[in-house]
This record gives structure tokens, sequence and C-alpha cells, in this order.
């Protein structure tokens, strides 16, 4: 709706990840950098962390779209995958042409068998796998036994895992300490400094055909802090921003654009106060609701 009115080629804010608007903000690139040095090493088991809305996904498709040959590359977007399924989804990204009704031992072997092949040729077979935190545990012990395969001077598969937290917490579980063992490379994703937001918010209007600031000065500190530096929620609050800006007529989104815009979504809204707020006055602010829940029970039992 508002592309004409900011005379803007393209959604600057969309929240599907499309590499032309790929920024390399300082994590991203550190992370990027690791994983393209570590598969040229050939190493094993790779690991990217990051909270939810920290560009983990947007990640792995940079890293499909940069790893030409000699690299083969498998990429398992949906972790909710049983052994079998996972093997069989694996072999298909590979090109092997399987039998109808494989037992779960012709499979492994084929892959076995082409994963040899490849690295004869002098090529790099790459496990990519997204959302790897929600892999169930004998889907990931599956995936760690795929690493075992190997000739003398290599591993004939390398994966990376790209999980949100909650996959540290279950690698450091006892049933997962040989996996874990075998991660040679952690990479952590960081949410943006407030530098960092104002940078990616000018390079995404750019990237959209912007001539002019879209965003005043106080609106981007706004937008810094209340998106806690996590684009996915830069993304949505600058959307819906400019959103309020053309419904005003304005020609920049102001601070009071963007606190619309935090009102309006439920995940940044506390973050405009509470934050703020001194260990005392959220004590008071605790006490003011208790006080107002006290009077309002007794009221209430005085007219009952």
């Amino acid at each position: 709706m508002y592309l004409s009115h900011f005379q803007l080629t393209d959604r600057p804010f969309r929240l599907t990840p499309d590499l032309s608007y790929a920024w390399d903000e300082p994590s991203q690139a550190e992370a990027l950098t690791t994983l393209e040095v570590a598969l040229q090493q050939g190493e094993g088991f790779l690991k990217v962390v990051g909270e939810v809305g920290l560009g983990k996904t947007l990640l792995c498709r940079r890293l499909l779209e940069r790893l030409d040959t000699p690299f083969v590359t498998a990429w398992l977007p949906d972790p909710h995958l049983s052994p079998g399924t996972l093997r069989t989804a694996l072999a298909r990204e590979l090109g092997i042409e399987l039998p109808s009704r494989p037992t779960q031992q012709q499979v492994h072997e084929l892959l076995q068998e082409r994963l040899a092949q490849l690295v004869a040729q002098g090529r790099k077979p790459v496990l990519l796998i997204d959302e790897a935190q929600a892999l169930p545990a004998s889907t990931l012990e599956t995936v760690r036994l795929l690493t075992n395969l190997e000739t003398e001077r290599r591993k004939l598969l390398q994966v990376v895992l790209f999980g949100q937290p909650e996959l540290d917490q279950r690698l450091t579980t006892p049933g997962f300490r040989q996996l874990q063992q075998r991660i040679t490379y952690s990479c952590r994703l960081r949410p943006l400094t407030p530098t960092d937001v104002t940078r990616y918010v000018e390079e995404r209007l750019y990237q959209a055909g912007a001539d002019n600031p879209l965003f005043t000065d106080a609106a981007l500190r706004l937008l810094a802090r209340a998106s806690g530096g996590v684009p996915r929620l830069i993304n949505v609050l600058a959307d819906k921003a400019l959103l309020s800006a053309y419904g005003r007529g304005h020609a920049q989104a102001r601070r009071s654009d963007v606190r619309r815009a935090v009102n309006d979504t439920e995940s940044t809204r506390e973050k405009l106060w509470w934050p703020r707020l001194q260990p005392a006055a959220r004590v008071a602010a605790f006490s003011l609701v208790a006080i107002g829940a006290f009077l309002a029970l007794e009221r209430f039992m005085g007219v009952t």
C-alpha cells in the first residue's frame, strides 16, 4: 500500500528470507566465514545457534548459494523426520535412485556407496539441517552415525546443524555427549547493536529503491530498543511504522509511528517501559498492582 507513497520498488521489510536483501551484519558474516573455512578443511560436524528471528534460515540459504563445486549439498528444512525418512531424503538429495520399498539397510548401503563415489571424484558432500533442535533423538543419533562413514583420510559426509539455543541444551545431555565432542566449530548469532539496526534498515530501504531516509533518528532509536536488535522483529515493526506514516501522510516514519507499531505487536509491547524501570520501580509497580487487586477484592467482598 505504501510503495508509491515512499517511491519504493519493493517491500523492504518482508519476513520471508530473501537473499537479495542479505546484509553482512557482524555475527552473520563471522559465522558464514567460519563455516566456509571449516567445510573447506573437511571438518565433520559444525553448529550454528541463534535465538528465534536472528536469521539462521537466511544464513543457511546464503551458505547453500556459496557452496559451489566441489561441494555437493543436501538441505533438509524439515527436522520432523524419522531416521528412515532422513536417510531416504538424503539419498534423494544426492541423486540416488532407490528401489521401490527399500529396506533401511539398502538405503544405508546405497548412501555409503554414493558418498564414497563422490569423494573419489574430489567432491565434498555436505548435509545442512535447519531447526535441528527439533530433531527426534533417534534421528539426531542417525545423523551422528552417518558421519562415521569415512575413508582413511577424510569423512564422507560433513554436517551443519542450524538450531535455537535448545540445541545446545540437548547436546549437553549424556545421550548426546559423543555428538557434542564431534562438533569442531560452533557459531552463535547475536542481535544487532543500535548502530547496526540503523545500517540494517537503511540498507534494506536502499535495496528497495529509497532515495531519502524514511525513518527519523528518534524512530530508529526506538526501533532498535523495542526490537532488541532481532532482525525479524525489526522487519515487523519497520513495516508497520511505514504503514502508519503512510496512513498519516508523513514523508518519514516518526517515533510515534514506531510506537504504534510496537503497541500493535505483542512480542515487543512490554519492551517500551519494563526494561527501563529500575529494580525499586519494578517493586513499586508490583506493589501498585497488588494493592489495586486487594482493594478490588475488598470492595467486592463488601458488596457481597
